[in-house]
């Protein structure tokens, strides 16, 4: 077990061995989870670069391409529901 402190600027060093044993290097970016009862250290992982074909294909539509135009409606018709519902009106 290894003790520390928290300085006065609220920040904590992590003693050398923890950090040789986490992979960690200077500069690391972490995510600090509250347990409760304790504080999680995670390190943060970027996301891996992606493109646009990638993401798009994950998408489940298999149809013909829409048009701005039957977006711009599908958009309109579904405000236009509900605003008839009454959820869009400060009634």
């Amino acid at each position: 077990m290894e003790i520390t402190k928290i300085s006065n600027e609220g920040q904590v060093i992590l003693p050398e061995e923890l950090l040789k044993a986490s992979g960690w290097e200077i500069g690391q970016e972490l995510i600090a989870v509250n347990m409760g009862d304790g504080i999680l250290l995670k390190p943060k992982k970027p996301f891996a670069e992606t493109t646009l074909n990638v993401v798009a294909g994950c998408l489940k539509y298999q149809g013909a391409p829409k048009s701005l135009e039957d977006m711009n409606h599908a958009i309109r018709q579904g405000i236009e529901e509900l605003w008839h519902s009454g959820s869009l009106r400060d009634d």
